[in-house]
C-alpha cells in the first residue's frame, strides 16, 4: 500500500492535481539549507532549514554589491570614478583579478569583476573606497542586514573568505541571502547588466573574466546572481531568473559539488515557474465618482495599492476584476480618500480586495460659488 501511495503522489504532481504545498514537499534539494523566494512579493515558495546560520563563502558579495549599488544610485559615487588598490586589497587571496598596489580601476570595472569573477581584491578595494576600511564597511554591511530583517546574519568581512580565525563567526542563512538578493534585484536592477555577463574583459581587454554562475549561460531567463565556495562552506549559490513577468530567487548552501548547487537551484526555479504566476491587477477602464458641492463634478478612482500578486499559475487565465464605487461623494474630497473597492477574483474565488481611492483632491464650493451655480442653473432652465 505504501508503494501505491507514493505512485499516486508522483502521478498527482505530474498532472497538477495535488495542492502546491504537496508539490513543494516533493522537492528534494541536496543542500544543508535552501530557500525559494518570489522577488516581487517576497513570498517563500519552498524552504528547508532556511534559517540555519552557515558560512556563505562568496555569496557574501551580494551584500557588498548591494551597498555599492546603493552608493551609485544615491549619487555618492559614479560608475566612472577611479578606485585605487591598497596593499590590503592587493593581498586578498582566492578569486581575484590580481590588482597591484596603487593600480586604479573604474567603479564599473570593479563591479564587473566582483559580479562576474567574484574578485576578492576588487571587493576589498570597493569597501575601502566607500567606507575608508574593510572593517568600517563590514559595520555598514551588518547595519544594512539588520534593516532588512536578516536575523541569522553576522558578517566579518566583505568577501566571504574564511582564511582568518575571525571568519568562523561569518554566518548567514539561505533565507537571509534571499532577502538581500531580493533587495538588490528589486531596488537596483542595473546590477543585472553585470550579473548576466558570461564572458568579458577588464584592463582594456588585457584580462579576461568568466562567470562562475553557469546558469547565466545554460538556464533560460537567468539574471544572476552569485556563487560561493570554500572547503568549509561547501558550494553555495544565490540564483535568480525571470520568465513571463515573474522573477524568482533560489538559494542553496552547503552543497557537495558545484553541479549539485546548479541542479538544486534549477529544480527550485523550475518548480516556481511551473506552479506560480505574478499578476499586477489593473483597472480595465477609467472610473469616476460624482462629487456633490465640489469644484469638480467628478473625482477619478485609482487603486490605493499597486503591489504585485502571486497566484497559482492555473488561476492566471481565470483572473477578473470587479469595481464597486460609491454612488456619490461630498466635497471636500482628499487625495487618497477611499471611494470604492476593486475585487480580484479567479472564477468565484476572491483573491484580494484592493481599495480604490481618489486620484486628486476636490475642494468644496464656497457659498458664493454655490449661489452663482444656482443662478446659472435657473437661467438655463428659463430661456
Amino acid at each position: 500500500m505504501k508503494r501505491i501511495g507514493w505512485i499516486l503522489v508522483v502521478f498527482g504532481i505530474l498532472i497538477g492535481l495535488l495542492p502546491i504545498g504537496a508539490q513543494a514537499a516533493a522537492l528534494d534539494v541536496p543542500a544543508k539549507s535552501a530557500a525559494l523566494m518570489d522577488v516581487a512579493t517576497g513570498t517563500v515558495l519552498h524552504a528547508a532549514n532556511e534559517h540555519e546560520a552557515l558560512a556563505p563563502a562568496s555569496v557574501t558579495k551580494v551584500m557588498t554589491m548591494l551597498l555599492i549599488m546603493e552608493a551609485i544610485d544615491s549619487g555618492r559615487i559614479s560608475w566612472t570614478d577611479t578606485v585605487t588598490a591598497s596593499e590590503a586589497a592587493a593581498a586578498k587571496g582566492g578569486s581575484q583579478v590580481y590588482l597591484k598596489v596603487g593600480e586604479t580601476m573604474t567603479v564599473e570595472d570593479m563591479v564587473k569583476s566582483i559580479a562576474v569573477s567574484s574578485a576578492n581584491d576588487c571587493a576589498c578595494a570597493m569597501a575601502e573606497h566607500l567606507a575608508g576600511s574593510e572593517s568600517a564597511f563590514v559595520e555598514q554591511m551588518n547595519a544594512r542586514a539588520k534593516e532588512l530583517g536578516m536575523k541569522d546574519t553576522h558578517f566579518v568581512n566583505c568577501t566571504g573568505l574564511d582564511d582568518d580565525p575571525a571568519a568562523a563567526e561569518h554566518k548567514t542563512s539561505a533565507y537571509d541571502i534571499a532577502l538581500m538578493s531580493r533587495e538588490l534585484l528589486k531596488k537596483h536592477p542595473d546590477i543585472k547588466k553585470y550579473t548576466t555577463i558570461w564572458m568579458d574583459t577588464v584592463r582594456n581587454g588585457a584580462f579576461g573574466l568568466s562567470n562562475t554562475n553557469k546558469l547565466v549561460r545554460f538556464y533560460q531567463g537567468a539574471t544572476g546572481l552569485k556563487t560561493g565556495f570554500t572547503s568549509s562552506a561547501g558550494y553555495c549559490l544565490s540564483a535568480s531568473a525571470q520568465r513571463d513577468g515573474m522573477e524568482l530567487m533560489a538559494v542553496v548552501m552547503g552543497c557537495e559539488s558545484s553541479q549539485a548547487r546548479f541542479n538544486a537551484c534549477k529544480a527550485m526555479l523550475d518548480y516556481g515557474f511551473s506552479n506560480y504566476a505574478v499578476i499586477q491587477p489593473e483597472m480595465t477602464e477609467d472610473a469616476h465618482v460624482p462629487v456633490k458641492l465640489g469644484t469638480e463634478a467628478f473625482v477619478t478612482a485609482q487603486p490605493g495599492q499597486k503591489d504585485a500578486m502571486l497566484i497559482d499559475k492555473a488561476q492566471k487565465s481565470q483572473v477578473t476584476t470587479q469595481i464597486q464605487l460609491e454612488e456619490t461623494v461630498t466635497a471636500p474630497v482628499s487625495k487618497g480618500q477611499r471611494i470604492g473597492t476593486m475585487t480580484v477574483k479567479a472564477g468565484e474565488q476572491i483573491l484580494k480586495e484592493i481599495p480604490l481611492v481618489a486620484a486628486q483632491s476636490v475642494d468644496r464650493l464656497s457659498w458664493g460659488q454655490v449661489f452663482l451655480k444656482v443662478l446659472k442653473s435657473l437661467a438655463l432652465s428659463n430661456p
